[in-house]
């Protein structure tokens, strides 16, 4: 009897030590509801090719974060991908692999820049002719370079649509914004980010907060990205606010907007060889003296069985109570 006790407990204890330990990422929210109406961007090629060109310089920026890591924290500064053979840029002599940090056009206010949106908002802004005084940080050391504009023949690239999921404070899907919608909020192209799902416990949905709308700002800080919104986000005080300003069918608005954050919930306990308790979603299982009693439940059924073999079932039919 000694001997099989000890093997018993010698066996839960390798068992503690091979678990996996806590989750390290959060379930998904089970009551997200998304938009048909959204979930595809609008068709606005035809409003796009008609929309003011600005100017061309010839750089193709990217992001600048090379590594997962470096995904969770903001960027800094612009990545060239590309140069135009025989552009500006190229003129100027920029290179792929530089890093733009700063641009100030003509006499104007010195820009940061971190998000692609913009470097195009500053194409957009720029007139023919204007010199854009770009800081460089090429292989650790910083330059300038003066890149001239000249005035663009067509309309940039269209960029893919993109989904973002905010799961923590919100329960919120936002996608990238069309460059229609993102110049209509006076944003460069890849700018904004529009709502298209809510979870039903969203507090936003008390606030206001609707389908379609574009998030312009949150704070005070501009989104020149979606994430810049998730980053924001994240870093929220527990059970605080935030001001958004949001566009909604050409207007303007101003919405005060709570917080909230994920429930905290009991998923599992253990008294070795007496007691055990688990729960995943809506399952829920209690275990006694080494399984000789085992309840486990859900919203649809239930079973109990009893010293191993005897076992009761039940839970819901296949149809209606008669009224």
């Amino acid at each position: 009897m000694k001997r099989t006790l000890l093997l018993l407990l010698v066996c839960g204890a390798s068992a503690a030590c091979a678990s996996d330990g806590p989750a390290r990422v959060s379930p998904p929210l089970i009551a997200m509801e998304e938009s048909l109406e959204w979930l595809d961007e609008p068709d606005d090629e035809a409003q796009r090719q008609a929309l003011p060109a600005g100017v061309f310089t010839g750089v193709v920026v990217a992001d600048a974060r090379a590594s997962l890591d470096a995904m969770l924290e903001a960027p800094s500064g612009l990545s060239v991908a590309s140069v135009v053979e025989n552009s500006p840029a190229a003129i100027a002599g920029l290179a792929p692999g530089d890093l733009l940090l700063e641009v100030r056009v003509a006499d104007g206010p010195l820009t940061a820049l971190a998000w692609p949106a913009e470097w195009r908002r500053v194409e957009l802004e720029a007139q023919p002719g204007q010199v854009l005084r770009v800081l460089v940080d090429r292989a650790g050391a910083e330059r300038e370079f003066e890149v001239t504009a000249v005035p663009r023949v067509r309309v940039g690239p269209r960029g893919a649509a993109q989904r973002f999921t905010e799961d923590q404070r919100v329960g919120l899907v936002v996608r990238t914004a069309t460059e229609v919608e993102a110049r209509a909020a006076a944003l460069g192209p890849g700018g904004g980010a529009v709502v298209v799902g809510l979870t039903r416990e969203s507090p936003w949905r008390s606030c206001g907060v609707a389908y379609g709308d574009l998030i312009r700002s949150i704070d005070g800080v501009e989104i020149s990205h979606p994430q810049v919104l998730l980053d924001e986000l994240r870093g929220a005080p527990a059970d605080g606010r935030v001001q958004l300003e949001v566009l909604r069918k050409g207007e303007l608005l101003a919405l005060d907007a709570p917080l909230s954050r994920r429930v905290r919930e009991l998923k599992k306990f253990s008294l070795p060889l007496l007691y055990s308790y688990s729960r995943e979603r809506d399952a829920t299982e209690h275990s006694a003296l080494l399984g000789l009693v085992r309840w486990r439940s859900t919203p649809a059924a239930w079973d109990l069985r009893l010293l191993w073999w005897i076992e009761f079932a039940g839970g819901d039919a296949n149809r209606l109570e008669s009224l």
